[in-house]
């Protein structure tokens, strides 16, 4: 199957730039203050958003305290998107047969501690922010809860719901946009730093757990000659990890998560001597260009191409995944020793800022977000 390459990204990114109400993106505009958010209250009321966004290809259905955003295009492709969590749990891309194929891996978990279930995998956003001012106390703050800020468009075109979370001295802004198109998900942040005088440090990712009918059979296409550093997994509240590899992590984590435990980026008790550190942080240059994921393995990516793409020759389909904003590229594959089109037949994918996390000065914003383009149609 020949490589195939995604069209130039739909918005333009950019790193550091003066906070503004309304920031536009090719072929799209980010409005920040554009409607009244409506704010996140358990339970969700179901019946009003129901009538407040009529007609515009969203459905909204209620689980528990929790409600559900299924959003459909006429072209047949849907996606679903958890609230309050932001999690994406489903999106199904129409293909060239007529069809639909659905290209997340998502599972329910039960919570021991809250005898809830919870979902896990899809894509998700686990992103810390830290203060670094010098004459105050370092705030940490992950946004958890967002809160509904607006749906745009229509299922004749594109869909796009946007999301608000702020801290609770409104010092830091993140919205969240998902775009359904007919051939492409977009997953999109946008952090603001509202501070006069503190620095902001972010650090995190966009978790993505693509389906496959088994890793054996998933190839990485584009990645030859991009530099790496190995890791062991993120952990973080909706990864997907097996047994196996949770268990090594509890006990060889790094320094570098431990540092992230309070938001749940990894294991609480994670100490490390230097000799394990230096085993753990294997560092190469990729110099496959179709690269088999049938081996498990973990890397950080730090010079790879925007884009590159996923083949699963056992469901004979691909995806091309895209990111802007982010410079590092995570990826995970839990091996192939587990059970075809199982809970653990996925390949996580990650557009990160971990390594290097991304400042920004006081009035500053930066955006970043991921493609997941269905090139199948």
């Amino acid at each position: 199957m020949a490589m195939t390459t995604v069209a130039s990204s739909p918005f333009l990114l950019s790193k550091s730039r003066p906070c503004s109400c309304t920031n536009y993106k090719r072929g799209f505009p980010l409005r920040v203050a554009a409607v009244a958010s409506i704010p996140f209250q358990q339970p969700i009321n179901v019946d009003y958003l129901e009538q407040e966004f009529s007609g515009r290809g969203v459905v909204f259905k209620g689980i528990g305290d929790d409600c559900v955003a299924k959003m459909s295009l006429d072209n047949g492709s849907k996606a679903i998107l958890m609230l309050p969590t932001g999690l994406i749990a489903s999106y199904k891309a129409s293909m060239w047969h007529g069809g639909t194929v659905e290209l997340l891996q998502s599972s329910v978990s039960q919570e021991e501690e809250e005898e809830a279930n919870s979902i896990r995998g899809g894509v998700s956003v686990a992103l810390e922010c830290l203060s670094l001012s010098l004459d105050q106390e370092q705030v940490s703050w992950s946004p958890s809860n967002w809160a509904l800020h607006d749906i745009t468009g229509n299922p004749h075109d594109s869909i796009q719901v946007e999301l608000i979370s702020t801290d609770s001295h409104d010092m830091v802004q993140v919205k969240y946009i998902v775009t359904l198109q007919d051939d492409v998900l977009i997953s999109q942040l946008m952090v603001c730093n509202n501070s006069d005088s503190s620095s902001l440090q972010l650090s995190g990712c966009i978790l993505s757990h693509l389906t496959v009918s088994s890793p054996d059979a998933t190839y990485a296409v584009g990645l030859e000659r991009s530099d790496f550093f190995g890791r062991l997994p993120i952990l973080t509240g909706s990864a997907i990890i097996p047994p196996d590899c949770g268990q090594k992590s509890e006990s060889q984590f790094s320094q570098l998560w431990k540092q992230m435990t309070s938001n749940g980026w990894g294991p609480k008790n994670g100490h490390q001597t230097e000799t394990e550190q230096e085993e753990e942080m294997e560092e190469g240059e990729e110099d496959d260009n179709y690269k088999n994921l049938r081996e498990q393995m973990c890397r950080i990516y730090t010079s790879a191409p925007r884009d590159f793409t996923i083949i699963d020759r056992g469901r004979r389909n691909s995806v091309v995944v895209g990111r802007d904003g982010f410079e590092e590229l995570y990826m995970f594959s839990p091996g192939s020793s587990h059970e075809f089109y199982g809970e653990y037949a996925y390949i996580c994918i990650g557009q990160s800022a971990v390594l290097n996390p991304i400042i920004l000065g006081p009035k500053e914003s930066w955006t970043g977000g991921q493609r997941l383009h269905n090139p199948n149609l």
